[in-house]
């Protein structure tokens, strides 16, 4: 059986023996938009739940635009330019756009890659801001958090007249789904908000996972910030495995995205009949794995199927290594097993940045075995990260058949785009 994983720019073919059961889980197709350009247009007159956007600016104001950061897989080259438009058809002039990359605690973006991601023209025409969630002097106020600590957001989208929140919805594994009020937390906020967002308690609750919003302390915070910002539109966007755009979700924050979830939940959601000893995954291709850090988000949507103590095959790029910034490659490589990840973690009073990935990788190795497949990591760095490598699936398959030949079989050719679920 012939296979193509999603990784990278180009994919990867696997061969699987033709004696093996093999279940392949996608995401059901949704065909893409015929016109993007209209349906987008169209969205922005007639939002969901609040007036066009039209109706709500005036040549006078100052717009802020938040738009997610290389790590998604969000089209902004092919979205920002019609809401620039409708904006300059209302009389918003250039000078007083401001585009604010939702960069949260991730690196800044080159001069060449927003280029990539924005297009040249929007690069030239439009201030753009990137954020810096440790940057005192960017940020300011909005309130407290659950934890009662102060909230602080990037001060040039608060300073703006008209707050537009852009993104992408897509099953997310502790907030539930992508878009919506993840632009503000974590994208635009502090780091010590996202590290109270994102903290261990919160990660540990059983309801911070895939598909759930209500309920999900997590994605109930990140509204609670993001409302009181007062965001004044939202236009987020559903992708099937070509990336062109399914759905567009434009209007009130909560509506809108209320309404992009529960498109995006029908079509993402497999059902299974029990858990398989073996799970190949991908991390859903560029820009997705680009490095170890995101790739865990593949990881987790195939430990939802595998046994416990079975093997999961990960697929991922790594061309941004694990990555070298940021504090997850030290939070893996300091400690000798994933227990003893978890339990420095767990510590009451510890924190800091990337835990969260550390955490959920480490609950990831306390159920299964994961092999690494990547181009961007070399085997020291794998087995320093409690990982094992793979040279190639194929031949990592054959070896687990060896010692169990009645091995069941699943994967998930574009990684977290599929939520598997074990039927109840």
């Amino acid at each position: 059986m012939n296979i193509r994983l999603a990784y990278g720019r180009k994919g990867l073919d696997v061969k699987l023996p033709e004696t093996a059961p093999v279940t392949i889980l996608e995401p059901e197709f949704v065909p893409g938009l015929k016109d993007e350009r209209a349906a987008l247009a169209e969205a922005l007159n007639t939002p969901i739940g609040c007036p066009s956007l039209r109706e709500l600016v005036r040549p006078s104001d100052t717009v802020a635009i938040v738009f997610s950061d290389l790590t998604r897989p969000m089209p902004n080259n092919r979205v920002l330019p019609v809401l620039l438009e409708e904006l300059n058809q209302a009389g918003v002039p250039d000078e007083h756009v401001v585009l604010v990359n939702a960069l949260g605690t991730h690196r800044p973006q080159t001069q060449a890659e927003l280029k990539t991601m924005l297009g040249e023209e929007v690069v030239n025409r439009y201030r753009i801001v990137q954020h810096n969630a440790w940057d005192e002097s960017t940020l300011a106020p909005v309130g407290r958090n659950r934890a009662g600590r102060t909230v602080r957001v990037n001060r040039t989208y608060l300073e703006a007249s008209v707050r537009i929140l852009t993104g992408f919805i897509e099953p997310h594994f502790f907030a539930g789904f992508s878009g919506g009020p993840k632009a503000v937390l974590p994208g635009i906020a502090d780091v010590d908000s996202i590290l109270d967002n994102h903290g261990a308690a919160m990660l540990a609750d059983p309801r911070a996972t895939w598909t759930v919003t209500e309920s999900n302390p997590l994605w109930e915070e990140m509204l609670e910030i993001a409302l009181l910002t007062k965001p004044t539109f939202l236009l987020n966007v559903t992708l099937n495995q070509d990336r062109q755009i399914t759905g567009v979700f434009a209007g009130d924050l909560v509506k809108a995205h209320q309404a992009g979830c529960a498109f995006a939940r029908r079509h993402a959601i497999r059902k299974v009949a029990q858990p398989f000893d073996i799970v190949i995954t991908s991390n859903s291709g560029y820009p997705l794995d680009l490095n170890l850090y995101q790739a865990v988000k593949g990881m987790s949507a195939a430990a939802r199927i595998v046994k416990t103590g079975g093997v999961i095959i990960m697929a991922a790029e790594c061309w941004d290594g694990l990555p070298n910034h940021g504090e997850f490659k030290r939070l893996l490589w300091e400690a000798s097993s994933p227990e003893e990840i978890l339990a420095r973690i767990m510590t009451p009073g510890f924190r800091c940045h990337d835990q969260w990935e550390a955490q959920i990788l480490a609950q990831l190795r306390q159920k299964a075995s994961i092999y690494l497949y990547t181009d961007g990591l070399s085997e020291e760095e794998i087995r320093r990260s409690h990982l094992l490598p793979c040279r190639s699936i194929e031949e990592t398959i054959q070896e687990l058949l060896l010692s169990c030949p009645t091995a069941t079989i699943a994967v998930l050719p574009d990684g977290p785009q599929t939520v598997p679920t074990v039927s109840s």
